[in-house]
């Protein structure tokens, strides 16, 4: 524990702590508003600063350059939160009022389209519940609904009805082994998957008006494997062109608007899909994840998702993957709103060679884990993290102490403040060409679409002509950027070994309102770091903020050792209640 200098001991250096988990202090819950914790953080930094100037003997450079960094770092903080403040302020008077998604009409339905996929395919199977009525209530649910979610870019599908039907019938007249009733965990469940994860006969549109009317010929292979469990597929989801931002939107079927309150993000790139999920339209959804394309809009939408370890699901048809790319760092991974489905969903999609190294039957003991937590990554392009997300992590922190017995140990990983860079740099090493993705075949030339943009002719959002137009500038240094994710990869594996998990903020904030991203999006390296070291990683939901929206955290471990982030997501959702309802519940 550091020594707090004797100006500064009592209430402000109780308020800045939070800002000081790299030195090993402990975060202080207090019910203060950002304002308040700014300024108590800022004239911390320079009291601190400043007392180890005169405490020297000889002021060096070090030492000035270390008051001044203190200095700087304040700085950009306040720049940080005024400029959102600012955001929010603007974009909360232009979007309007808050609203959220409504809640079903009946307790009937409200009872059906609530439950997890687990409950519903055991249900289904004991004949407490028919596939029929679960399949109808969803459909129902999302034409009542997607007028507001804008989520839906193909569906409900009418012959999903008839798949149900025809399920009950089987099952009804004793047609199912038990055998085959095993090989069958998700049969007569309904649900989805992002527009641009091939369903054979649907839409394949990639969000982009060139493609407006195609139609895949051939389900992805994880679409394959959910079929053969069972499950009933109604509907594909809205994504940003390409997979490539932050945020659901594109020019064909425009913006995903978030349950919790319609003006806000619901993330990217697998939006519509959590969207879906989290406002009870679906029972499950599949995603897919290059810098956070499932964890970011489960962490928007408040429900679950897991990236897994990389290659331990087929690709193809995602996307145009083939399946057979080596070196990626994108995974397609399961999306719910229970904990619960999740290990079982990983059972259906795991590639079989891999099943072995998984591990993913053998039981996870808690207690026996040891457990991490970084408070930051670092990034000075980030926001500083919200102190009701650092309440966030101090409760995770308190509850795993007391399951272990041992602390929950704060790690200093090198290199994090890089990590825009590393995925930028890596991004550039995919085997997909993003500019003849978006340009469906054809090269764009971005200046030109920024012109056409300008003028209202472009056939292209502005998120989209942001990542053509980084296609142009400097390369980040080859070099540099391998050694440092070498390093930090290295770093991890000897932290976590297997048994390790580390805990990660999701992201400095809660979900931003729409166009926000436009103008600051680096908080998404708290996501994409774990794309760059092909890392699995569990998105868990934790509650609502102060406005309402989903709070949540990420559950890391080694490769193949996803069983521990899945076991640890389990636990959390026991203990803090997982997903909260965009809606009031009935009673």
């Amino acid at each position: 524990m550091p020594t707090v200098p004797a100006t500064e001991t009592g209430l402000a250096a109780k308020l800045a702590a939070p800002a000081f988990h790299h030195i090993g202090w402990q975060p202080d819950v207090l019910g203060l508003s950002q304002p308040q914790w700014f300024w108590s953080l800022a004239r911390f930094r320079f009291a601190y600063a400043l007392r180890k100037v005169q405490n020297s003997a000889e002021i060096g450079n070090g030492v000035i350059m270390s008051f001044w960094s203190h200095v700087l770092s304040a700085l950009l903080a306040l720049v940080h939160i005024l400029s959102d403040r600012l955001l929010e302020f603007v974009l909360g008077w232009y979007l309007g009022e808050h609203k959220r998604v409504a809640g079903p009409p009946s307790l009937e339905q409200q009872s059906l389209i609530t439950k997890s996929a687990v409950e519903l395919a055991q249900q289904i199977r004991e004949r407490r519940l028919r596939s029929y009525d679960i399949v109808k209530a969803y459909c129902e649910r999302i034409e009542s609904v997607n007028r507001d979610l804008n989520a839906v870019v193909d569906g409900p599908f009418p012959e999903a009805l008839d798949q149900a039907r025809e399920i009950d019938r089987k099952l009804d007249e004793k047609e199912y082994s038990d055998e085959k009733l095993r090989r069958l965990p998700f049969l007569g469940v309904p649900f989805s998957t992002k527009d641009s994860t091939a369903v054979a006969g649907k839409l394949h549109t990639l969000g982009l008006l060139s493609r407006k009317s195609e139609r895949s010929t051939t389900d992805a292979e994880c679409v394959r494997l959910m079929r053969e469990s069972g499950a009933i597929i109604i509907a594909t989801s809205n994504v940003p062109e390409v997979n490539k931002w932050i945020e659901s939107r594109n020019m064909l079927i425009g913006c995903t608007n978030n349950p919790y309150d319609l003006r806000r993000s619901v993330g990217g790139s697998s939006g519509g899909e959590a969207a879906l999920i989290a406002a009870c339209c679906t029972g499950f959804g599949l995603g897919t994840d290059i810098g956070g394309s499932i964890r970011i809009p489960a962490f928007n939408c408040g429900i679950f998702g897991h990236k897994p370890t990389s290659g331990a699901v087929n690709m193809a048809g995602c996307t145009f993957r083939t399946g057979k790319e080596k070196e990626t760092m994108v995974c397609a991974g399961p999306m719910s709103r229970s904990a619960r489905d999740l290990l079982p969903m990983m059972r259906v999609l795991v590639e079989p060679s891999l099943k072995s190294q998984l591990k993913l039957d053998e039981k996870v003991d808690l207690k026996r884990l040891r457990y991490f937590y970084v408070p930051s990554n670092g990034m000075a392009q980030c926001n500083p993290i919200s102190r009701e997300t650092e309440r966030v992590m101090y409760k995770i922190r308190k509850h795993f102490e007391g399951v272990s017995g041992k602390d929950v140990r704060h790690a200093d990983l090198p290199n994090t403040k890089l990590t825009g860079k590393m995925w930028r740099y890596w991004m550039t090493q995919e085997p997909a060409n993003f500019n003849l993705l978006l340009g469906n075949g054809a090269e764009l030339n971005p200046f030109v679409e920024l012109f056409k943009k300008i003028l209202g002719q472009s056939d292209y959002s502005m998120a989209a002509i942001y990542g053509l137009i980084d296609s142009v500038l400097p390369k980040e240094k080859e070099k540099l950027m391998r050694e440092a994710t070498a390093k930090c990869r290295k770093s991890v594996q000897e932290l976590l070994g297997d048994d390790g998990v580390l805990f990660f903020h999701s992201s400095p904030r809660t979900a931003p309102f729409h166009y926000y991203p436009l103008i600051k999006f680096n908080d998404f390296a708290y996501f994409s770091l774990f794309n760059v070291l092909h890392l699995p990683a569990t998105q868990v939901p934790m509650g609502l903020d102060s406005k309402g929206m989903p709070l949540g955290i990420q559950v890391v471990a080694n490769p193949n050792n996803d069983r521990l982030c899945l076991a640890v997501a389990e636990e959390l959702e026991r203990t803090f209640g997982g997903w909260v309802p965009p809606f009031p519940l009935k009673n």
